[in-house]
């Protein structure tokens, strides 16, 4: 079964992802990457030639291939918008287990602001854009991450290495009961 980090853009899944696959000896696989590698352009770019209906279409085919291969179980960071497709949660529920970085949304803007890559390779979303667009799509997307998620994770203030630590850990109790159940059937 795989690991799926979900969340909204600068939640941190790409380097909790990166933290976790050193705890797990796992790989770690960022969803996006994948789609950009394939399709030989960027995000941005992809929303430029083909709005947001192409991109989500190119990522719930990336979920698809990522989620078919059963071995060796990988760590995921998957896109933010990739829970608004049920297909795609549905894919997720059934080839491992998501769990969801959470943060507020001032400290993601921050975040997504100081990135040097996110305006070349992410597109604004909304009209608005900033703070007010994180705002606007949080209120919609908080839900599905909840749906598609095992458990939360506060990522607002700590350190991604720190997060990782607590799903590694999380991940390890959920193992034990997993085998004490087996043991006892």
């Amino acid at each position: 079964m795989h690991l799926y980090l979900i969340g909204y853009r600068g939640s941190g899944k790409t380097t909790v992802a990166q933290h976790l696959s050193k705890l797990l000896g796992w790989p770690a696989i960022d969803a996006d990457v994948v789609l950009e590698e394939r399709e030989k352009r960027t995000i941005k770019q992809i929303f430029e030639a083909g709005g947001e209906p192409l991109f989500r279409d190119l990522e719930t085919s990336v979920l698809e291939e990522l989620a078919a291969r059963s071995l060796p179980p990988q760590i995921v960071a998957l896109g933010g918008g990739v829970i608004l497709r049920e297909k795609n949660r549905r894919l997720i529920r059934h080839s491992g287990a998501a769990v969801w970085l959470k943060a507020r949304a001032t400290t993601l803007w921050q975040r997504i602001s100081t990135d040097p890559t996110t305006g070349d390779r992410r597109p604004n979303l909304t009209a608005s854009g900033g703070l007010e667009e994180v705002y606007r799509l949080l209120e919609i997307r908080e839900p599905l991450y909840r749906i598609a998620s095992r458990w939360s994770v506060d990522a607002d203030a700590k350190a991604p290495a720190r997060i990782a630590t607590q799903i590694y850990r999380r991940l390890g109790s959920l193992r034990r009961e997993a085998l004490v159940r087996r043991s006892t059937c």
